[in-house]
């Protein structure tokens, strides 16, 4: 019978209800003051870090200024790739028109009109 109590305290703390306030409700964003600011700090960071070890940063440079002069010129050759396959593919169709309409022709030429089917 000594739990009881203690099962009461519990609803009573439980059923009283929670009040907020709108003070409660600030806006998560930062500002645009602190961002700036953490930008500038972030940027001092950087460039204090870059004259300390130029060494390192030349290699980042060198690393990914490669990576990226590779993927210009692998999407270059792409883009001429296809302009290639392009025009090839525009030429097939002009010789395939070309063949068709002949072909047609010569067809319309061989076959023998109605008023010229041969009487049985």
């Amino acid at each position: 019978m000594a739990t009881k109590p203690k099962e009461e305290n519990q609803q009573a703390t439980n059923s009283t209800p929670v009040q907020k306030n709108d003070e409660d409700h600030v806006a998560a964003g930062p500002s645009a003051a602190s961002l700036m600011e953490t930008l500038e700090n972030q940027y001092h960071k950087i460039k204090e870090h870059a004259e300390t070890y130029p060494y390192v940063w030349g290699s980042y440079i060198v690393v990914y200024g490669g990576f990226g002069l590779w993927a210009a010129y692998r999407w270059r050759k792409l883009r001429k790739t296809e302009d290639r396959v392009r025009g090839l593919q525009a030429r097939l169709k002009q010789l395939v028109e070309a063949e068709q309409s002949s072909a047609n022709s010569t067809m319309a030429e061989k076959a023998p009109s109605s008023s010229e089917k041969p009487a049985k």
